[in-house]
């Protein structure tokens, strides 16, 4: 799928060369709205309108949060390689796909809100901190973990 700049919309779009490597993908890019502080919001308002935060402690986010991959893994469970882009999925086998993620996303976000997690800083120093684990130059094409590298 692919956002449209006319309206925003993702549609689906046929595999094409990128870089001399066939079979790859144009880039996939999520839309700028909402962004991770609007879905938690929506989210914290959606459980306090329920009354659900006496039930929703880190703990049983956590567990509500494995439960919900467990629902994503499940989709994937039988099928073997699944390539980029899902080519052979169905209509209803993508939406199931979105809901599942949603699901994990949403549990993610409230369980950062509730360990007072500023996810979107936390994922910058993340990111800074893998830059120096796996420099590009020492890394490149190979997946092995950080500590199997020799200088």
């Amino acid at each position: 799928y692919l956002k449209s700049k006319e309206n925003g919309t993702n549609t689906r779009v046929k595999s094409k060369p990128q870089n001399g490597r066939a079979g790859r993908p144009e880039k996939f890019t999520f839309s700028s709205k909402p962004n991770l502080e609007n879905i938690r919001r929506m989210q914290a308002e959606f459980t306090d309108e329920r009354d659900w935060n006496q039930f929703h402690q880190p703990r049983n986010l956590l567990l509500a949060l494995v439960g919900e991959v467990g629902e994503l893994a499940e989709l994937f469970q039988w099928r073997g390689g699944v390539a980029e882009g899902l080519p052979d999925w169905t209509e209803s086998e993508r939406e199931n796909l979105a809901h599942e993620l949603s699901d994990v996303l949403i549990y993610l976000l409230e369980l950062a809100e509730k360990c007072h997690v500023d996810l979107p800083q936390a994922v910058l120093r993340k990111m800074v901190q893998n830059r120096r684990k796996y420099p590009a130059s020492k890394v490149h094409g190979s997946a092995k973990k950080y500590t199997e590298y020799t200088d």
